[in-house]
């Protein structure tokens, strides 16, 4: 095992990383919520393939999330940094499916009656609401830790992973219940 890289906390962060990942951060949220409430889908585009394929994706990056912490706890930062960058990497590329399947198919409603539709709702609101918050915590952790700034990283890591890893798990459980409960 070799030694982790030399932490630069002892120079000042740089200024940048908490106000870019504030102003990308708005602009997606912005962006998604246009997508969602503003657009109307006219295109008849088939996408829904891409349901499961958003699952899959949420579903790889939670474990990224849960084995990446497990690594660190156990002193390998480098698999913990490759499975960090593996659950950054599927959360990315889920988003662009997100986006793509929500341009073309728009929302899906929700069928279900009584509690499993208050046991949805409140997964579906706590979901949308930490994925605000989770977004920011990401670009800013990651931010930090590719600058080398370890201590402030691993100070934000521990508000980002347990959100970060709440949203992703809850989108897997979203995905279950429209499909069993959903409509168009």
């Amino acid at each position: 095992m070799t030694s982790p890289p030399r932490d630069l906390d002892e120079v000042e962060v740089p200024r940048f990383i908490i106000p870019a990942s504030l102003v990308i951060s708005i602009l997606a949220i912005g962006f998604l919520f246009w997508l969602i409430y503003g657009h109307s889908n006219t295109s008849g585009v088939e996408v829904s393939f891409l349901a499961p394929l958003n699952a899959l994706l949420n579903a790889s990056s939670a474990i990224c999330l849960v084995t990446g912490y497990l690594a660190i706890r156990s002193g390998r930062w480098k698999l913990h940094r490759n499975l960090m960058m593996s659950a950054l990497a599927f959360s990315s590329a889920f988003l662009v499916s997100y986006i793509i399947y929500h341009y073309f198919h728009g929302d899906t409603r929700f069928l279900g009656t009584g509690t499993i539709r208050g046991v949805y709702f409140a997964i579906l609101i706590s979901h949308i609401v930490l994925s605000v918050v989770a977004l920011p915590a990401i670009l800013v952790t990651v931010g930090l830790s590719l600058t080398r700034r370890f201590l402030m990283h691993k100070k934000w890591a521990r508000w980002a992973f347990p959100i970060w890893t709440y949203v992703s798990v809850t989108g897997v459980l979203v995905y279950l219940l429209l499909r069993n409960y959903g409509g168009n």
